[in-house]
């Protein structure tokens, strides 16, 4: 697992990935050499650049009961398991957007951490929840 240790025990932070603001940047090159030249390049990479760092400064962290998001070491966002209603990891093998609703919102977040550990805390931690557009498993008996 590619979690930070932590005093609370059940807490998992998620370790910053930057590679999707790492691609995000990249796509600067061809849009750059394309007929739209820099006006379509420049946004590219400055929108490249605060991705980066956004996965510098913010971090996902698992406690029993919510999703916390920090910044620099202080909390600035929860979101309490129980208000949780779907979740999905968008683009399979190379997942670049993390979905989910709450009971009042829908929550759409740049892959800036591991896809891998997230998936896992949110199997881990939300088993009562299919990932959105999952197929029901009819073998375990919670499905249809």
């Amino acid at each position: 697992m590619t979690a930070a240790p932590t005093a609370d025990a059940d807490r998992i932070t998620l370790q910053p990935r930057p590679w999707v603001p790492l691609g995000v940047m990249a796509l600067a090159v061809p849009a750059g050499l394309s007929p739209v030249g820099w006006r379509g390049a420049v946004p590219l990479l400055l929108f490249g650049l605060f991705l980066l760092s956004q996965a510098a400064l913010l971090r996902l962290c698992f406690t029993a009961d919510a999703l916390v998001v920090e910044r620099g070491g202080d909390e600035i966002r929860r979101f309490p398991y129980g208000d949780w209603q779907a979740w999905r990891l968008f683009w399979g093998p190379l997942p670049v957007l993390f979905w989910f609703r709450e009971v009042s919102s829908i929550h759409l977040l740049p892959m800036l951490f591991d896809a891998r550990g997230l998936q896992d805390q949110l199997e881990r931690r939300l088993p009562h929840l299919r990932p959105a557009g999952a197929a029901p498993n009819t073998a375990d008996g919670t499905g249809g």
